[in-house]
């Protein structure tokens, strides 16, 4: 047995809903500055992910260039050639300078 109670029946149910509603906005408000905390977050963490792959390629040459160092001699010694200039008795070592350094030079 329901007894009808008018208005007010409607306006409980209308005031109800507005309450569950604004408890729900509540709650997104309140996670709002979390969620764009974990967005930042997330944003750091591919960007060193990135930086780690990178490093990770480098250590990779460095590692290959080390170890060609310590096994092929001529590695050893085409590095001493460019880097220091040195040359076998009875070669003749011709350096090109860049254009670029040979016109500010002048």
């Amino acid at each position: 047995m329901r007894v009808d109670l008018g208005i007010w029946d409607k306006l409980s149910r209308v005031v109800i809903f507005l309450l569950f509603v604004a408890g729900l906005l509540g709650i997104v408000w309140s996670y709002l500055p979390l969620i764009g905390q974990n967005q930042r977050i997330r944003k750091s963490i591919e960007s060193l992910e990135v930086q780690i792959r990178k490093e990770d390629e480098t250590a990779k040459r460095t590692k290959a260039a080390i170890d060609a160092l310590c096994r092929d001699p001529r590695a050893v010694e085409r590095l001493v050639r460019e880097s220091w200039g040195f040359a076998k008795p009875g070669e003749t070592v011709i350096k090109f300078e860049d254009r670029k350094t040979s016109l500010t030079a002048r």
